[in-house]
């Protein structure tokens, strides 16, 4: 069975009203950094999703979960 990471940035994102941009900014990341993250094609190092969840300030596993369908 695959294990995948998905993820709850973009919603996240969208109910605190905000750009791509802003948050890659705000994570001085780029914003395609972003996108990949949203888009699941991309899997934030362990310091990245800890800076994500700091700012949406929540835990991290609440915004990254483990799922076995894509």
């Amino acid at each position: 069975m695959q294990e995948y990471i998905v993820n709850e940035v973009n919603t996240l994102r969208t109910q605190k009203n905000i750009t791509q941009e802003e948050l890659a900014e705000r994570l001085k990341v780029s914003r395609q950094t972003i996108i990949a993250i949203e888009k699941g094609n991309y899997t934030p190092s362990v310091l990245l999703a800890l800076k994500i969840a700091g700012y949406f300030k929540l835990p991290v596993e609440h915004i990254f979960k483990i799922s076995y369908e894509k």
